[in-house]
């Protein structure tokens, strides 16, 4: 983690595993994520990471404040990235509202199903909040955004966001506008209609599943889809062990105060604590977390993997 700004400037995101982002401790202290990717290879981000992204890091994780509203934006799935965005990956993600104002609301598909045209019409006249549907959220909610829906996040939310690591994004409609420069903001209208769904959204908030609870820690699965899995993992004052296997692993507290104990005789150990974030190499083996509160705990899945079927079965309107 870097150091916090020393002036009053605001900070809208924190990018967990931005890939400049420079690592301040293990084996590979003060090289960038870049650099242990372009090194290790899929020894660190394991067979199932590469299977579905290539040799890159696969999974963007940051923190969103949102002190107004968003502008509306889309994101193309993989094949219409790869087509038109020069072999980029589309983007899929989801959101951890983490603190939300009373009344704070998002943007999620569209009210009823409409047409391109419809739409292209209401940008034009500024009118596009009267086809969109508006969700108020709250902390704890949990939001799949997969390629192809309309979104927008409201002011007022804190969140985490899991994602595709890609920087695909066309702004559909920012309410009319100015930008810095006193005039209105760039919209990718065209690629932005190309890539969208029509529909209302068949499901926004989604239903967690119970993976365990021991004395020690409870488990849930938040959301499950081909690219990423993530659980929180509550910790008692307990333990919480594991073994690397096909992905690398991305940890993020929420509010833990935890340890990861790895390597031989797991004589190693590293730290972190509210708002820091740890990456398990897929080659890692054998580990165990220590500590007290909650964390996230995101990776690649298998297709047989326990946590998605099972999150799929919950959720059967989301299921991809």
């Amino acid at each position: 983690m870097e150091n916090p700004p020393q002036n009053a400037s605001l900070i809208g995101e924190s990018w967990e595993t931005e890939v400049s982002t420079i690592v301040q401790n293990g084996p590979y202290e003060s090289k960038t994520l870049a650099e242990v990717v372009k090194d290790a290879g899929e020894a660190f981000l394991g067979p199932q990471a590469v299977a579905i992204f290539g040799k890159r890091f696969p999974l963007l994780a940051k923190f969103i404040d949102a002190n107004a509203q968003l502008s509306v934006q889309v994101h193309p799935k993989d094949d219409y990235a790869a087509t038109f965005e020069g072999g980029k990956l589309g983007k899929t993600e989801f959101w951890y509202i983490l603190s939300a104002k009373p009344g704070a609301t998002i943007i999620h598909g569209f009210k009823a199903a409409t047409h391109p045209d419809e739409v292209r019409q209401a940008i034009e006249e500024v009118k596009l909040e009267d086809l969109m549907h508006e969700e108020t959220v709250h902390a704890g909610d949990i939001v799949f955004v997969p390629a192809g829906t309309v979104h927008a996040i409201g002011g007022g939310i804190l969140l985490y966001e899991l994602q595709e690591y890609s920087d695909v994004t066309y702004r559909m409609y920012d309410y009319g506008r100015p930008g810095a420069n006193g005039k209105p903001r760039e919209l990718h209208i065209e690629r932005s209609l190309d890539v969208s769904h029509y529909t209302a959204s068949p499901q926004i908030k989604m239903r967690p599943v119970e993976i365990s609870n021991t004395a020690e820690y409870s488990e849930r699965c938040l959301v499950a889809c081909k690219y990423f899995v993530t659980r929180e993992i509550e910790l008692k004052d307990g333990v919480r062990t594991g073994t690397t296997e096909g992905s690398c692993i991305i940890l993020t507290s929420l509010g833990a105060t935890a340890r990861v104990v790895y390597g031989e005789n797991m004589a190693r150990y590293e730290t972190f604590s509210r708002g820091q974030t740890i990456v398990l190499p897929a080659t890692l083996g054998d580990y165990r977390i220590e500590g007290e509160g909650s964390l996230l705990f995101s990776y690649v899945p298998a297709s047989d993997d326990s946590a998605w079927q099972a999150w799929k079965t919950a959720n059967p309107e989301s299921a991809l």
